[in-house]
């Protein structure tokens, strides 16, 4: 991986104990998101802890488990991998295609401090290319949350990750990400 990558594991050697195993065969579309509720933290390695015990409750009834999970988290500094690219997360839109043929890339918030935020973001731009590279997936397949309905919750479309979204939805912030990971390509 072109930049520093964690591998959050348990004793065992095995990806994040909250994961749950599902298969994800071949991944074609790369997802970002940002969950607002877990920003305050700031830090990958405080995503890597609430996941590992299975601390972000699912809101519906349709998550497979009883909590959200996502592949990678992305902060100023490190890049941290929750679960394998070969299992499928619970992160984008229930039981639909945002999870089931995703991977989900999670990036934090820094209000009020810029400089950490554009580094954020780059390290995402950088690890999205790199998994763009490996696994075939074009960029017309880099998608926000914001892509995926909630189709069981109404269909409406999450403002997700706000921090790259205009409005709530894909527009001149969007743009210059997909730019930024094309660039780093």
């Amino acid at each position: 991986m072109p930049m520093d990558c964690r591998h959050d594991t348990d004793a065992d050697g095995a990806c994040c104990s909250a994961s749950p195993g599902w298969g994800l065969p071949r991944p074609r579309w790369l997802l970002h998101a940002v969950r607002v509720a877990v920003w305050r933290l700031g830090r990958a390695a405080a995503h890597a802890s609430l996941l590992r015990r299975g601390g972000i409750p699912a809101k519906t009834k349709w998550n497979r488990h009883r909590w959200n999970i996502w592949h990678f988290t992305v902060d100023d500094r490190e890049v941290v991998q929750h679960m394998p690219l070969t299992e499928q997360g619970e992160h984008a839109d229930h039981d639909g295609p945002g999870n089931r043929d995703s991977i989900g890339i999670e990036i934090c918030e820094f209000p009020g401090n810029p400089g950490r935020q554009r580094a954020a973001i780059d390290r995402a731009a950088r690890l999205t290319a790199w998994l763009m590279d490996g696994h075939g997936i074009p960029l017309n397949h880099v998608v926000p949350h914001y892509h995926w309905p909630q189709h069981r919750v109404g269909g409406f479309q999450k403002n997700c990750p706000s921090i790259l979204l205009d409005g709530g939805k894909p527009g001149t912030r969007w743009n210059a990400f997909l730019r930024q990971v094309d660039a780093a390509r």
